[in-house]
């Protein structure tokens, strides 16, 4: 149970951790796409990653509304995949598009059992995890009240959008009405609203005769080959227009890749690895004081789209496509 701010702050961290340690496996999922080909896959999977960067940002100013301090440009945010999930139990790799990343994000997404508990550590469910956070902002609300828990600077909040690909919203935080909205943004967008309903509460955006569907659903669409549309419910599975997915426009990376020993692709993925870290540097720096540079970070990771593509156009000796490694580059060490 959190009982103190202080342990507040530390599962906002983890929080932070968290909606971080599932962007690389997206990514990957993500680049392995040709979008000329599954522009169907693209923009689901795309919509995902942009809502995860939308709760990565949501994390950080819930954090620092309660006046602590967002970590991201940390070696301890990059370990070696495959890994747990931060405090968790799902293990996540890097993996091309198709059937085992799918298995993977289905269970990353799945939606928390009626009546599951609240679970600050070990927790099975993403939700489980902010129910835990969000019994103790209310907690501590209560005992101390709002204004010895929301002590953090107003000018450290981080908003933005309109977003492509979502309808998803980055507000700030500042008490605990905006704080409970930030949570039930973070858990509607990953497994869908509190009544059990597929829908994540927004239009979707390329789509806007449609209601969106939250993540683990999105997902669903892909693996079943077919659309959720109004009437549809957990229970009847999708039953909308059709979902394609072309098996030849997916580049097979390699699951989980090294560091090569062929120079001229250590060279790319280091490239990969050196701008994903400028990226994260960009981002701390956007949640401890300078929030304008959220543009600046997302601008880089167009670069960082370049760096994939070029590094999933080589092969190694033996013929596999290798892919980025996600290895931490100390301060120093950037070009």
């Amino acid at each position: 149970m959190i009982e103190t701010v202080a342990d507040l702050r530390e599962h906002l961290q983890w929080a932070v951790e968290l909606e971080h340690a599932t962007l690389p496996p997206y990514l990957c999922a993500l680049y392995s796409l040709d979008p000329g080909v599954n522009e169907d896959a693209v923009e689901l999977v795309s919509s995902v990653f942009v809502e995860e960067m939308i709760h990565l940002s949501l994390a950080a100013n819930l954090l620092n509304a309660v006046g602590g301090a967002p970590r991201l440009d940390t070696a301890e945010m990059l370990p070696r995949y495959p890994r747990l999930l931060p405090h968790g139990e799902v293990e996540l790799e890097l993996l091309p598009f198709g059937a085992a990343a799918l298995e993977m994000f289905l269970r990353l997404e799945k939606p928390e059992a009626a009546g599951a508990p609240a679970e600050g550590d070990h927790y099975e469910t993403i939700g489980q995890f902010y129910d835990a956070i969000e019994a103790g902002l209310r907690y501590l609300c209560d005992q101390l009240g709002e204004d010895q828990v929301f002590t953090g600077d107003p000018a450290r909040q981080v908003t933005a959008g309109p977003f492509h690909h979502t309808d998803g919203k980055l507000g700030e935080v500042t008490d605990l009405k905006s704080a409970l909205a930030a949570l039930e943004e973070i858990v509607e967008q990953g497994e869908g609203t509190s009544s059990g309903a597929i829908w994540d509460g927004d239009g979707d955006f390329f789509h806007p005769d449609r209601d969106e569907v939250a993540h683990y659903y999105r997902f669903e669409e892909l693996k079943l080959g077919r659309r959720y549309q109004r009437g549809d419910n957990p229970r009847s599975g999708p039953t909308g227009d059709p979902v394609v997915v072309d098996p030849a426009g997916i580049i097979p990376m390699q699951a989980n890749p090294r560091p090569s020993e062929d120079p001229e692709i250590r060279k790319a993925q280091q490239a990969f690895d050196n701008t994903y870290c400028v990226v994260l540097y960009l981002l701390e720096q956007a949640f401890n004081g300078e929030p304008a540079l959220i543009r600046d970070a997302t601008r880089t990771m167009f670069a960082l789209k370049a760096n994939m593509l070029q590094l999933l156009a080589l092969k190694e000796a033996d013929g596999t496509t290798p892919g980025p490694t996600f290895a931490y580059v100390d301060p120093e060490d950037r070009t």
